[in-house]
C-alpha cells in the first residue's frame, strides 16, 4: 500500500540518522506518531479481513434477464458453473386447516409440519465475448413441493409429467449488433413480477399473491438489448403462460423496458398478451406489470403494480384482477436483516381464487446468513380477506384470515455469483 511504503521510508531515514547523530525531540515525536499510526492501520486491516460479508440486496427478475454481455467468470469449468441448492422449512398454521395446506401459497404449501420446498441442480455457461465465444446455455432442474406448484400444471400443460423437473433449459447467443443483441431460445423463467423462484434471492421466505397471479415460465424465444447502461429493451415470443407445449396454436408476446437512471434505482415496465385458453376459445389475456426497486446503504424499497384482463371469447365480459405490493428490507448487521411485505389483490370476478374477494397479506421476515451458502429465515405472515375463504379444522367453517409462522433453511453451493 502506498501510504505504508512512504511511512516505512520516512522511518528508515530517521533511524539511519539516529545511528549517526542521535535524535532531536521533534524527530522522536515523529517516530512515536509513526508507530501509533502503523498500529492503527494494522488493526483496521485485521478487522476488515475478518468482517462478514453483508447480505446482497435482491435483484429484480427483469434486471437479471436484461444485462449487458460480459466476459465469463474465471470460476467456470468446461461445463460452466455447477450449482446445487436445498430449500426446506417448518411451517405452522394457527387455523389448523383440515386439508393440511396453506391457502394461496405457491411454495410453503404444507401446514403444521416439515417440508422440502425445493432441491435441485443449476448449470450455466455464460457467453464470453472477450474470448470470441458468443454462445452459452443454462439448465435448472428442480424437485420438491414447489415443483408441483410451479411446474407442469395439467391446466396449462398437455403432458405435465414430461417437463415437470425442468424449470429452465435454454441456449443463448449474443449477436454482434451494436452493444450485443442477446437471444435466448428454450424454456425460461418469466420476468413478470418482482419476486422470483430462488428463495435466497427474495426479501421474504414466502411469495406473495402477485407471484402466483403472474406466469411462472415460458417456452419460446426472448431477446434483450442494452441501449446503454441506463436503458434495456426486451421482446419475447412464446407459446403462452406456463406452456412448454402449445395447446391452442396461438402465440403470446411480451414487450419490456428496463430503466436504470441511477445505480441504486431500477424500474421495469412490461406488457404481456396472447391467447391463454384451450381451443376453441379465442379470447385474449392482457397483463400490465411494472415494478421498481431502490437501494441506499442498508435500506431497500420496492413496489409493484399489476392489472390482468381476461376474456374467454372476444365478446365475453372481461374478468379483471388488480394487485399491488410493497417491500422493505433493512440490513441490521452484516449478517442479519429484516424484511417486510404488504400485498393487496382485488379479485372482483373470482378469476384468481374462484371467489370474488379482496385479499391482503402482511409478512414480516428476519433473515440470518451464516456465510455465503447457508441462510435461515423466521417469518410471520397474516392473510386476510373480506369473505370467509381460508380453511380451518372444520371443512364447513372457513375463516376470513390465516396466520402462519415459518422457519426456512436454505443451502446453496457452486461457482455462480450473485442472484440466480
Amino acid at each position: 500500500m502506498p501510504h505504508k511504503a512512504a511511512t516505512l521510508l520516512l522511518a528508515a531515514g530517521l533511524l539511519g540518522r539516529a545511528q549517526d547523530a542521535g535524535l532531536t525531540p521533534r524527530e522522536k515525536m515523529l517516530l512515536d506518531r509513526i508507530a501509533k499510526l502503523e498500529e492503527r492501520v494494522a488493526a483496521l486491516e485485521t478487522r476488515t479481513a475478518s468482517a462478514p460479508t453483508a447480505l446482497p440486496a435482491p435483484t429484480p427478475v427483469a434486471a437479471r434477464n436484461l444485462v449487458e454481455p460480459q466476459a465469463a467468470p474465471a470460476s467456470q469449468t468446461p461445463l460452466g458453473t455447477v450449482n446445487v441448492f436445498v430449500d426446506s422449512y417448518f411451517g405452522w398454521n394457527t387455523n389448523r386447516p383440515w386439508n393440511g395446506t396453506n391457502a394461496l401459497r405457491a411454495y410453503d404449501v404444507t401446514s403444521n409440519g416439515f417440508g422440502l420446498n425445493q432441491t435441485g441442480l443449476m448449470l450455466e455457461k455464460t457467453p464470453d465475448i472477450a474470448s470470441g465465444r458468443r454462445w452459452g446455455y443454462r439448465l435448472d432442474l428442480m424437485y420438491g413441493q414447489a415443483t408441483e406448484v410451479l411446474q407442469g400444471s395439467p391446466l396449462s400443460e398437455p403432458r405435465p409429467e414430461v417437463y415437470r423437473p425442468v424449470f429452465q433449459s435454454y441456449g443463448t447467443y449474443v449477436a454482434p449488433v451494436g452493444s450485443g443483441l442477446t437471444v435466448d431460445f428454450g424454456k425460461f423463467a418469466s420476468s413478470l413480477g418482482y419476486e422470483g423462484n430462488y428463495t435466497k434471492d427474495q426479501i421474504n421466505y414466502s411469495r406473495g399473491y402477485l407471484f402466483s397471479l403472474l406466469p411462472f415460465y415460458h417456452m419460446g424465444v426472448r431477446t434483450s438489448y442494452a441501449v446503454n447502461h441506463k436503458l434495456s429493451l426486451g421482446y419475447w415470443l412464446v407459446n403462452g403462460a406456463n406452456q412448454t407445449e402449445d395447446f391452442n396454436t396461438g402465440k403470446s408476446q411480451l414487450a419490456q423496458v428496463v430503466l436504470k437512471p441511477a445505480p441504486s434505482l431500477s424500474w421495469t415496465l412490461q406488457y404481456y398478451g396472447g391467447r391463454e385458453d384451450r381451443q376453441p376459445a379465442k379470447g385474449l389475456t392482457h397483463i400490465f406489470n411494472t415494478y421498481a426497486s431502490w437501494t441506499r446503504g442498508r435500506l431497500t424499497l420496492a413496489g409493484e403494480l399489476d392489472a390482468v384482463i381476461h376474456r374467454v371469447e372476444p365478446a365475453s365480459a372481461p374478468q379483471r384482477v388488480s394487485a399491488g405490493a410493497a417491500w422493505l428490507r433493512y440490513q441490521l448487521t452484516p449478517r442479519l436483516y429484516f424484511g417486510q411485505r404488504y400485498g393487496r389483490l382485488n379479485d372482483v370476478a373470482g378469476y384468481f381464487t374462484g371467489t370474488a374477494q379482496k385479499l391482503n397479506d402482511l409478512t414480516s421476515t428476519l433473515g440470518f446468513r451464516f456465510g455465503e451458502g447457508f441462510e435461515t429465515r423466521f417469518e410471520y405472515r397474516r392473510d386476510f380477506s373480506n369473505v370467509r375463504y381460508f380453511p380451518t379444522a372444520n371443512p364447513n367453517q372457513p375463516d376470513q384470515a390465516q396466520d402462519t409462522v415459518t422457519l426456512g433453511l436454505m443451502w446453496w453451493f457452486g461457482g455462480k455469483q450473485g442472484a440466480w
